[in-house]
């Protein structure tokens, strides 16, 4: 089996309850490559997984309280996404299955900037710079 890891930087490591619908997801709502799920033995949770959203790694699996991973809401960050077309990745997103909490438009900073939050409660931002002349 192949290990994909972080080539440097930080990756983000989600927790959620249910990893591979997860996955399944992210690669519908963000255009998501998947390249590692690992399943724990004898379950159908993931225990590690890998899946690429606009060129980054995010690792992902599941709760396992039994070992001390008790679940817990997502909470005090957001998965920000910075793209050349917010409009494209937030239509996406929201026809696959994203709240919208806060819409996308252009704010005061300049920037066309946005908030969704998925089914598994992580919350993503989508923004886009708007070119200066």
């Amino acid at each position: 089996m192949t290990q994909f890891r972080p080539q440097g930087g930080v990756t983000p490591y989600l927790n959620v309850d249910g990893a591979r619908k997860a996955l399944d997801f992210y690669k519908t709502a963000f255009a998501g490559i998947e390249r590692e799920a690992i399943p724990a033995e004898n379950s159908d949770k993931l225990m590690h997984s890998q899946i690429d959203i606009n060129g980054s790694p995010v690792f992902v699996c599941d709760f396992f309280p039994d070992y001390g991973f008790a679940p817990v809401a997502p909470q005090g960050f957001n998965m920000h996404i910075h793209v050349d077309d917010a409009q494209t990745w937030w239509d996406r997103a929201v026809a696959a299955g994203c709240e919208i909490t806060s819409p996308l438009k252009t704010e005061f900073w300049g920037d066309i900037y946005g908030q969704l939050k998925d089914p598994f409660g992580v919350t993503w931002a989508i923004g886009q710079s708007v070119k200066q002349d």
